[in-house]
């Protein structure tokens, strides 16, 4: 849980491995000390994260990861954001009497993207086969695991639904009736069974590489995918809007998908190029935050001081309302994100930070833009509802909602990854008889007003939250990092980076300063709430900073210490030395080296 530093050529050091949960990050460990990679590591990591933490990531769920490769002397994002089916239109939403998507059931459905993602990286950039990564897995999910007290809350809290509307969910997760309790063995034999089946597919096929591409097929065009499309076929179950609803995914959705691999949006920054998703997520927030900050002496601020939180949240307050009306998947939008990264608009955009809070969302305003602007604009004050939505695996928040994970690898040849699993919660629809996982609820993030780059349409990606960072510091590839989170994703990555590049803190150190983040703007997930001029702190800053935000005009919600965020980073110096740090928080996260 503490950070972690080695060599290379001491003592045959293997690499460094962060996630969110300690089995994991074990388990990555554990692959490279067999010769595997930093790819094989953190794919088997991430299978072992859905048996050990259900109500965060799962295989139905998505990824997208930035990676180095060594080998090429690239760097690359593995997009594994699966698009909405064929048959999800807006006018089969409205016929359904709904004006936004609900949060959780069948219509929030996408393509499930995170096992396809997992093989690709496996194929193109790993040394492995199907079965060394999943053996861990399969091992958890059929021998069991230590439960997390936060999972049995999750399960317990959500027992009597489950009994009532969801019974496959129920038999999952409660199999004696009642809920598992903290640090009980669990087992889920039922996806050790699928992953058996895969395997076994996989051993089939003769060869690596013929291996992953035949575990492939099995999910997205053969027992897996019949599996899910015949129980959909018939399913209507409850979810957030109150009544019951089919979905729309078919087989047919799953058999014509793939994962693809993009370049990344990158910008650099004194001396760093950071790396993050194009924007169909929402990864370049961060670019356009740091775009802001270029103009503001950081260095001259107390990184715990009110200018430095004020000057950052305003900064991002502005890249986020950007988010809101230019950001979609660009194969169906035109997003001017070479405009919203320019130096001249960060200038004009720079003037709005002022002294006080803004308590309005301010997006810009792009010549031949207008029209998005001003519908966008229009459909967020009709639809968007005000009262804060955060982070929903802080201690202080509900244990219901799902989140997401975190995995940083960085191993002896200089392969990086970083990678935000997420989706298919254990809360997100009801468990697919056969297979013992669910799916997604992405779908969420869209809206039912047509035109606006965020509007739900048939093959096109949600405007994801899951953001993993890589930057490079003068052009060498140095640093991988993230978070789980959400909305707050990009704000945590964002203070942590400015602290590390300003102020010299150390990646333990970094993690470990009091954070701080805002709902001000339209949250990506159901009920869509946004909180204006909202600023939550932890209490650890110091009470002049608090009275100073207060002063300028920022509505404080002052939090118990450590319990905002949940880091990790790992980092390779030019002579190759190895860091890594994971956050205290939660008492979840590992960083782990040898």
């Amino acid at each position: 849980m503490t950070g972690f530093t080695t060599r290379p050529e001491i003592l045959g050091t293997f690499g460094v491995v962060t996630s969110t949960h300690w089995i994991a990050s074990a388990v990555g460990m554990a692959i490279l000390e067999k010769g595997g990679n930093a790819f094989d590591a953190a794919v088997a990591t991430g299978f072992v994260l859905q048996i050990v933490e259900p109500h965060l990531c799962g295989p139905g769920g998505d990824l997208p990861a930035l990676i180095h490769s060594a080998r090429t002397g690239r760097t690359e994002v593995i997009c594994a954001q699966g698009p909405a089916p064929a048959g999800a239109t807006i006018e089969r939403y409205r016929g359904e009497g709904l004006d936004i998507i609900p949060g959780d059931g069948l219509l929030a459905t996408v393509i499930p993207g995170a096992f396809d993602g997992w093989m690709l990286m496996l194929r193109d950039y790993g040394t492995m086969s199907v079965r060394d990564v999943l053996e861990p897995a399969i091992h958890y999910a059929e021998a069991g695991h230590p439960m997390l007290a936060r999972v049995s809350a999750t399960i317990a809290g959500l027992g009597a639904f489950f009994e009532e509307h969801w019974p496959t969910s129920h038999a999952t997760w409660l199999p004696g009736g009642s809920a598992p309790r903290p640090r009980e063995l669990f087992r889920n034999p039922v996806l050790a069974e699928t992953w058996r089946r895969i395997v076994a597919e996989a051993d089939a096929a003769g060869g690596r590489e013929a291996g992953i591409e035949r575990a492939r097929d099995a999910f997205y065009r053969g027992f897996v995918a019949e599996e899910i499309g015949a129980w959909l076929s018939t399913a209507e179950v409850m979810d957030a809007s109150g009544d019951r609803h089919k979905g729309v995914l078919t087989a047919a959705d799953m058999a014509g998908w793939s994962a693809t691999v993009e370049t990344p949006q990158t910008f650099d920054y004194r001396g760093w190029t950071v790396a993050k998703t194009r924007p169909w997520g929402q990864g370049p927030v961060l670019l356009q935050s740091l775009s802001l900050l270029a103009g503001f002496d950081l260095a001259a601020m107390d990184p715990d001081g009110p200018d430095f939180v004020h000057t950052v949240v305003e900064a991002m307050k502005l890249a986020y309302a950007d988010r809101e009306v230019y950001y979609g998947d660009p194969d169906f939008t035109d997003v001017p994100i070479e405009t919203l990264l320019s130096e001249p608009y960060a200038a004009e955009r720079r003037r709005l930070i002022g002294e006080t809070a803004s308590l309005e969302l301010r997006p810009g305003r792009l010549a031949g833009f207008e029209a998005q602007v001003d519908s966008t604009m229009a459909m967020l004050g009709a639809t968007s509802k005000t009262g804060a939505v955060y982070e929903p695996t802080m201690a202080h928040l509900s244990e219901k909602r799902g989140d997401t994970v975190h995995i940083d690898v960085i191993d002896r040849h200089g392969n990086m990854v970083s990678v935000t699993p997420s989706g298919g919660w254990l809360q997100s629809s009801p468990t697919i008889p056969g297979l013992g996982f669910c799916l997604n609820s992405r779908a969420q993030m869209f809206w039912l007003t047509p035109g606006l780059p965020t509007s739900l349409a048939p093959g096109k990606r949600p405007r994801t939250t899951l953001t993993p960072s890589i930057a490079l510091h003068e052009g060498r590839p140095a640093l991988a990092f993230g978070t789980p989170g959400g909305d707050q994703q990009d704000q945590w990555q964002l203070s942590f980076f400015l602290r590390h590049v300003h102020h010299g803190i150390d990646l333990q150190a970094a993690i470990d300063r009091p954070l701080f983040h805002t709902a001000h703007f339209p949250g990506s997930f159901h009920p869509r709430t946004s909180d204006p001029g909202s600023l939550m702190v932890e209490s650890s800053f110091p009470a002049a900073t608090l009275d100073e935000l207060r002063r300028r005009g920022h509505r404080l919600t002052v939090a118990d210490p450590w319990t905002i965020g949940r880091l990790t980073a790992a980092e390779r110096d030019a002579d190759g030395l190895l860091r890594a740090a994971a956050t205290p928080r939660l008492m979840q996260a590992y960083a782990i080296g040898r």
